[in-house]
């Protein structure tokens, strides 16, 4: 499959102006060749107009020249010079500004009380933090636990509301996809029926019953 633009506008092009096989043609669109071979038979795309693949800068005259010549030789795409910059970038390791780092407690204490589900892998990525730090924030076992107040962490400008909600989301889906999963509970194991939880063990009738008697006397009386 290629990512060439206007897949079966360029195939209608080559098939009405080339010489090239449906296979040729099918490999460079990223189509079947049966597909190809509906466009040439009038069966498939008939309202779309040709796109000239050379023309948009897709395609090279030369590299079409030598599919021509050579029934097995597969046309390759031209790269368009910008092509590179317009990638998205990958995001590399969080980093929090010296300023910041201090913060970093409040707003672990934050997923701690407000978002347990979420996994500490997340947070120590979301962060900058380790593992480490969040089992102590945790534990109260950190040495500035007295002064950590749980925080939002958007407030404290660690991470963008959008990325904050993703990772809130992500973790609740899973959480409720492992619980969908889980077993149901056994036999025995929900709860008893209130008659049967309230009922006189001799045997009689459920446990109250008499007070209720006597206090139907005395409204009597």
């Amino acid at each position: 499959m290629t990512d060439i633009l206007m897949p079966k506008a360029t195939a209608v092009w080559l098939v009405d102006n080339t010489s090239l096989t449906f296979e040729q043609i099918a490999a460079f669109c990223g189509l079947h060749p049966l597909e190809v071979q509906g466009i040439a038979d009038g069966e498939v795309a008939r309202d779309i107009r040709g796109a000239d693949p050379i023309a948009n800068g897709q395609l090279s005259r030369e590299e079409l020249d030598r599919a021509q010549g050579d029934p097995n030789y597969r046309m390759q795409r031209l790269k368009h010079r910008h092509e590179e910059l317009l990638k998205p970038a990958k995001s590399g390791p969080h980093y929090t500004p010296v300023s910041r780092r201090g913060d970093r407690p409040k707003a672990i204490a934050w997923f701690v009380r407000n978002h347990p589900e979420v996994p500490d892998s997340q947070i120590a990525k979301l962060l900058g933090t380790t593992k480490a730090t969040i089992d102590a924030v945790r534990n109260r076992t950190h040495w500035d636990s007295a002064n950590i107040a749980p925080v939002d962490p958007v407030s404290l400008g660690l991470v963008g509301q959008l990325q904050l909600d993703e990772i809130v989301r992500r973790a609740a889906e899973k959480r409720a996809k492992d619980a969908a999963k889980s077993p149901a509970p056994a036999d025995g194991a929900t709860l008893r029926p209130a008659s049967e939880t309230v009922a006189d063990p001799s045997g009689g009738e459920p446990a109250g019953a008499e007070l209720d008697e006597a206090a139907y006397a005395d409204e009597e009386a």
